[in-house]
């Protein structure tokens, strides 16, 4: 099965979970066709009971997911921003409270991932990357605390990678430092409002059969010589499980940290791989 043909059926529902809160998702778009780790949780966010306002740089992908939602009677907002930029973050937080007035969850799911070690990653690759999986995350997150502390709490969901813990077999500097990053970002801000009742965690996706993964600029190469598909199985014969996750399996790990079942959780890291950071090779 590919990333195209995975059907939004196979999200398991619990109607009422989110009741009465609003979810904002940033990255709630899909790289391509199919189903990236943002738009299955927005969706997923919504099917929970949630309002979704749905965030991307590319408005196309935002309004697909909104749709999708629509279409399946619940409550979302398209928009279009670029994460990277601290003025289009404050006009998406200021969008979201005129249309839903609050923000109970604030969904991190921005990332790109170039592959190149130290030696070989350019300056600029490095500082656009950093932009993009951390500052991105730094920025709605200073936007969104200030917003739940007048709500009187709220939860942050933010999506890591096990590249951030272990050497993957990929030589990405810059997503590795990125996501380890966020990780500790995550512990630091977590401990900072745990008094404020905003819950801070953060999900570690494995090796995961998403479009970011299939459209990522050499990720082919490194696993099958540019061949798609001899990639995937290259990284299903990497997994203990024998097969990757897929966005759905991310999304649920969100919904779970969003929710009330997780009250007493903060500045955790759950990991959704699988078991592979269990091997030793």
């Amino acid at each position: 099965m590919t990333v195209r043909d995975a059907p939004a059926a196979e999200a398991i529902r619990t109607p009422g979970r989110l009741a009465g809160k609003t979810a904002l998702v940033v990255g709630a778009g899909s790289i391509g066709p199919g189903w990236g780790n943002g738009k299955a949780a927005a969706v997923l966010f919504a099917r929970e009971g949630a309002h979704v306002f749905c965030v991307d740089l590319e408005e196309d992908a935002a309004n697909e997911t909104a749709d999708i939602i629509r279409g399946e009677s619940g409550e979302a907002e398209a928009w279009r921003a670029d994460a990277c930029r601290a003025g289009d973050i404050e006009r998406m937080v200021a969008a979201c409270l005129d249309r839903f007035e609050r923000i109970d969850v604030l969904h991190n799911n921005v990332g790109i991932a170039e592959v190149g070690g130290v030696v070989d990653v350019s300056e600029q690759m490095w500082d656009r990357v950093f932009a993009v999986n951390l500052k991105s995350c730094f920025l709605a997150m200073k936007q969104v605390i200030p917003v739940m502390e007048r709500q009187g709490g709220g939860s942050i969901v933010n999506v890591s990678s096990i590249a951030s813990i272990r050497y993957t077999g990929v030589p990405y500097a810059t997503y590795s430092a990125t996501k380890a990053a966020m990780n500790h970002l995550t512990r630091t801000t977590a401990v900072e409002y745990a008094p404020k009742k905003i819950r801070v965690n953060v999900v570690l996706p494995g090796l995961m059969k998403t479009p970011m993964v299939q459209f990522s600029s050499g990720l082919a190469d490194e696993y099958g010589g540019g061949d798609v598909d001899a990639m995937w199985r290259a990284r299903e014969a990497q997994c203990p499980m024998g097969h990757m996750g897929d966005a759905w399996d991310v999304a649920h790990a969100a919904v779970f940290l969003a929710s009330d079942e997780a009250r007493y959780i903060t500045g955790a890291e759950l990991v959704v791989d699988g078991g592979i950071t269990l091997k030793c090779s």
